[in-house]
């Protein structure tokens, strides 16, 4: 009996390096052979980016060296503990995935790219489990042949290190990662004392509503979701009513992204996917089709100027680059496209990535680049006015774009560094939300709030900064302002906040 437990015991020892053995190598052939997806989804993933182009060599090299050791007996120990450390590492990779960034797409190569996060993560458990029953086995049958004389209480620690050093090893990465994405000390930035004010908030329960607008006291929100639905609350945050959207859709039109804009008091149903506008009045919330377009008008954003005139970005077919656009369906000149607003560095497409503003106010158009220190302001017309800087130094998008399906689909291939998160502009400001630190601003302050820089679009200067700090422990996403409030999105909460008038010159 004892013989047999023994014989077991190896056939599960042996069986269950092969098995680690197995993974590895495919893992790492996997990733060999579509190295440059595999180096651009590194180079996406938030803990990653920063340090993509040497894990991206080094990993499949140390899974194919492992793999390799693994198969001698006088080297299966020490490839043993290294194939355990190598699987908490990437199982602590997930865990930050899951609870700590957004969506990344998965890097492992092969057949494991399909699974799910949450899979992924049971899936690396089990054979962290199996490397431990190797371990323990392997310890066993050295002891029996006196080939290691490692006592139970130094293996456990050894394992417990192991384990403990891994964890560690890939969060600091995480916050290393992070710091220098964020970091830069080449501005400074002034702060008034409380320009801002938290006034009250309130619980929408879901993360998937976005400021639809603002008209006559009500703030409106839409759904990404439930694209007919519509929450509405007035600016006490005390009086909630929901409508549900009726569309007179005869031609039976598939939406694939559609957004609510408001524009009082009219609301519009935008899909530039499709592309198509559907209007209707906020008394009832019924809309017909107002416009259709065809895949030669396909737009990514757009923004009602007034009852029948919208500003919108597309992608120009013959230069296949952003450009800004407008429609007045009173003018004979029904669509007008400006080719020489966005300024191509790199691409034309990423390079120009950004967020279309309108200031109904100034009735000027803004743009805001993402990845540069740079806005622009328009008329209605198209016309240039001027090229705006933010205080921020980073003047070219710091971007790297890879090429998948032979050349045919250009993606990012690295996360890139966003310089203005999030923008609007209400009276003379402009507002723009930036992750990027200045000169002795401290790195904590991210965690509790979010920083808005402001600018005066007709001095054309740089004011001050203020402190957007989070409610309930959850960061401000979005914002919109309406006279003196600031509007702010968090994943479940509406937010308040009062703009004071010592700071603010607001005419409303």
């Amino acid at each position: 009996m004892k013989l047999r437990w023994e014989i077991l015991k190896h056939y599960i020892l042996e069986i269950g390096i092969y098995l680690c053995a197995f993974l590895f190598v495919y893992a790492a052939v996997s990733k060999l052979l579509d190295f440059e997806t595999f180096e651009t989804q590194l180079g996406q993933s938030p803990l990653l980016s920063a340090y993509a182009k040497p894990v991206a060599i080094g990993v499949p090299l140390l899974e194919l060296l492992i793999s390799f050791f693994l198969v001698f007996k006088r080297t299966r120990r020490i490839a043993l503990y290294g194939f355990f450390a190598m699987m908490v590492m990437f199982t602590t990779y997930i865990v930050i995935i899951l609870n700590f960034t957004d969506f990344v797409p998965c890097s492992c190569g092969g057949v494991l790219e399909a699974l799910g996060w949450t899979e992924h993560l049971i899936f690396n458990i089990c054979f962290i489990i199996l490397a431990l029953i190797a371990l323990v086995l392997k310890k066993k049958q050295d002891d029996s042949q006196k080939m290691s004389l490692i006592k139970p209480r130094l293996f456990i620690i050894s394992i417990i290190s192991i384990f403990i050093g891994g964890v560690i090893s890939v969060s600091t990465l995480y916050l290393l990662s992070e710091k220098e994405i964020q970091r830069n000390n080449s501005f400074l930035r002034r702060y008034p004392p409380h320009p801002v004010t938290t006034i009250k908030g309130l619980n929408i329960k879901y993360n998937s509503y976005y400021i639809a607008g603002v008209a006559e006291d009500r703030i409106y929100l839409g759904n990404t979701s439930a694209p007919a639905h519509i929450l509405s609350v007035d600016t006490m945050l005390s009086n909630i009513k929901t409508y549900a959207i009726k569309l007179d859709n005869e031609q039976q039109i598939t939406f694939f992204s559609p957004q609510i804009r408001i524009h009082t008091p009219y609301f519009f149903l935008i899909d530039g996917n499709v592309p198509v506008i559907f209007k209707g009045k906020i008394s009832d919330w019924e809309a017909k089709l107002f416009w259709r377009g065809d895949s030669n008008h396909l737009i990514s954003q757009v923004e009602p100027v007034s009852p029948t005139q919208f500003v919108f970005r597309s992608i120009d077919k013959k230069s296949n680059q952003n450009v800004i656009g407008r429609f007045d369906f009173e003018s004979y000149d029904t669509i007008r496209i400006s080719d020489n607003l966005l300024q191509k560095q790199t691409d034309g497409i990423f390079d120009t990535d950004g967020q279309l503003r309108y200031n109904s106010e100034l009735n000027r158009i803004l743009y805001v680049y993402n990845y540069r220190n740079e806005f622009i302001t328009s008329d209605i017309q198209l016309k240039l006015d001027y090229h705006g800087r933010t205080i921020d130094t980073v003047r070219n998008a710091v971007i790297k774009i890879a090429s998948t399906n032979s050349g045919k689909v250009r993606t990012l291939a690295e996360q890139p560094l966003i310089v203005n998160r999030q923008s609007y502009s209400f009276g003379k400001y402009l507002f723009i939300k930036s992750d990027r630190l200045g000169k002795y601003e401290p790195e904590e302050m991210l965690g509790d709030a979010s920083i808005v820089d402001v600018y005066n679009l007709r001095k054309h200067t740089y004011e001050f900064s203020f402190y957007l700090y989070n409610y309930k422990r959850e960061k401000i996403t979005s914002f919109q302002i309406y006279r003196n409030i600031l509007i702010g999105l968090s994943d479940h909460y509406i937010v308040l906040y009062r703009l004071q008038p010592l700071n603010f010159e607001l005419n409303y």
